[in-house]
């Protein structure tokens, strides 16, 4: 049950990986919709008032797709990206409940 080469999530043997593009310092916490960049990568856009000093923003991101995933925060973890806009956040648990759950979560962008 793997997602997709083109999809903006992973599966691995523990959960999902996630790729994400951060925008900080925006005007609300916000999911929207998925996007293809030009060099042919998937991401996930996803804004966070948060301003990006000292992980604010990375915590703000973790908040906010942890409660959209219906998830606790503590099973979400920063795997690469920590000061770029471009990161991957690695989600442990049920992969075919939170497999469903990302498939909808771009679709249905809050």
């Amino acid at each position: 049950m793997s997602a997709p080469a083109s999809s903006w999530f992973r599966t691995t043997e523990t959960g999902l990986l996630l790729y994400l593009r951060v925008t900080p310092n925006a005007g609300r916490d916000a999911i929207e919709s998925a996007e293809t960049r030009a060099d042919g990568a998937t991401m996930l856009r996803v804004r966070v008032a948060a301003v990006p000093d000292k992980g604010k923003a990375n915590a703000a991101v973790i908040a906010l797709l942890a409660k959209a995933l219906g998830v606790s925060k503590s099973s979400l973890s920063l795997v690469g990206g920590d000061t770029s806009r471009l990161k991957v956040l690695a989600v442990s648990g049920d992969i075919a409940q939170l497999s469903l759950k990302a498939r909808t979560l771009a679709s249905n962008a809050i």
